[in-house]
């Protein structure tokens, strides 16, 4: 069984669904989602904020806080991740989880932080959370390990039924 088709099993087994804000992995980790069948059920869709500026207008992430800390930041992954909660209710119904994905691949650093750096956010009712990861490898390999490690840190939430 891969990883998104274990987050797709347990979402389903808890009656759970998930909503993904996505940056520097320009809609891998919603790919990786949907590629499992019954995935329809529980992944309402993705929302690919790869400009700053959709980070505020599409999912409410805080302006202020983008101008001062830039779009690599913990705060900016919590809040990505509760805002594409709400982004894509469905009959005013927020997604159970929101999860995010926020950071620089290269080739260049970004808002003062060096490439590898990323930030992965996972959301609930009960509040949000962000996880700093310092990734190794090229472009690609950098964007395909925040996937991993965002989908085994769901993943594990779910299983701890946290």
């Amino acid at each position: 069984m891969t990883l998104a088709s274990s987050v797709v099993a347990a979402l389903t087994a808890r009656g759970e669904t998930v909503a993904v804000a996505e940056s520097l992995t320009g809609g891998l980790v919603v790919s990786e989602l949907v590629g499992v069948p019954g995935a329809s059920a529980v992944v309402r869709g993705g929302v690919v904020a790869y400009a700053t500026p959709v980070k505020a207008s599409v999912l409410g992430v805080s302006a202020a806080l983008l101008a001062r800390n830039g779009a690599v930041d913990p705060t900016v992954a919590a809040q990505m991740a509760t805002g594409v909660r709400t982004a894509l209710a469905v009959d005013g119904e927020p997604a159970t989880w929101g999860i995010s994905t926020t950071g620089v691949a290269g080739p260049d650093p970004q808002d003062g932080q060096p490439v590898g750096t990323v930030f992965v956010g996972i959301a609930s009712a009960a509040g949000a959370e962000a996880f700093e990861l310092h990734l190794d490898g090229d472009r690609q390999a950098i964007r395909q390990a925040a996937v991993s490690e965002l989908l085994t840190r769901l993943h594990v939430t779910l299983e701890t039924g946290e």
